[in-house]
């Protein structure tokens, strides 16, 4: 009788601590993130990461009443923290795709940008990007650029070469390596038209708005099936936006309405 109640006392304590350690991951949010992405994403000379992405999580996370820990790495390696749980969100100004949508499920978009090709002031890109061919053009690895400069560029010619990050694009472009860079409009014009090192430098071209490879907005990409917190993400989003928070954070960044019609 008395192994029995040691037993059962025993279960009551294991249970009692799986029941606190899931209240204690309830309380927090793993969130992935690439800082090398300014002004959505970046570090400072002492490591800490600022940015648009960085902040709009703080304030979902806030809303929520849990605590975003975030989650550093390469670009093309969120998915996969993704999917094997060492994350439970991503947002790093990940377009909502169609391909993606495979992968993972995404929340409400919370800002729209369009992609977009840097060149050399006055450059041509002719009919169908045919003043590509022979070019050598930069994009981020794995991404929906990387997507549609394989598919659509690489086959009249151009040569694509990929980066872990655009900075490191930037630098290749300035230094004579690349003759194009694609990127979002947004984070390129921010990122280096409107920098010192972009001066001599231009967008080629009209928008690139395909909604096969640029989708619909840029979105926070949760598992597969995730539907509970993407909810909550969503209506955390829908408050920010209604009590103003979101349109400080934007404005702080960005002297337009980033999230669109």
């Amino acid at each position: 009788m008395k192994i029995k109640k040691l037993s059962t006392l025993f279960s009551s304590s294991v249970l009692a601590l799986l029941l606190a350690s899931q209240a204690r991951a309830a309380d927090s949010l793993r969130i992935g993130i690439e800082a090398a992405y300014p002004p959505f994403a970046s570090k400072t000379g002492n490591g800490e990461i600022v940015g648009f992405d960085y902040d709009i999580g703080n304030a979902l996370c806030a809303q929520m009443q849990v605590k975003c820990q975030w989650v550093e790495q390469e670009f093309d390696g969120l998915i996969p923290s993704l999917k094997v749980r060492k994350i439970d969100a991503i947002i790093s100004s990940m377009t909502i795709s169609e391909e993606r949508k495979k992968s993972v499920d995404f929340t409400n978009r919370y800002y729209l940008s369009n992609g977009r090709i840097v060149m050399k002031e006055g450059t041509d890109l002719g009919t169908a990007f045919s003043g590509l061919a022979g070019k050598r053009v930069g994009v981020q690895r794995a991404g929906i650029h990387d997507r549609f400069a394989t598919e659509i560029l690489a086959p009249i010619g151009a040569q694509i070469i990929r980066y872990a990050s655009l900075n490191e694009a930037y630098l290749d472009l300035i230094a004579g390596r690349l003759d194009a860079v694609q990127g979002d409009d947004v984070a390129v014009r921010i990122g280096f038209l409107d920098t010192p090192n972009g001066k001599g430098y231009a967008f080629a071209g009209k928008p690139l708005q395909e909604p096969k490879y640029f989708g619909d907005g840029v979105g926070i990409a949760v598992r597969k099936g995730d539907k509970v917190l993407a909810e909550r993400f969503n209506q955390a989003l829908t408050a920010i936006r209604a009590n103003g928070e979101y349109k400080a954070i934007q404005d702080h960044y960005f002297k337009f309405d980033i999230y669109g019609e």
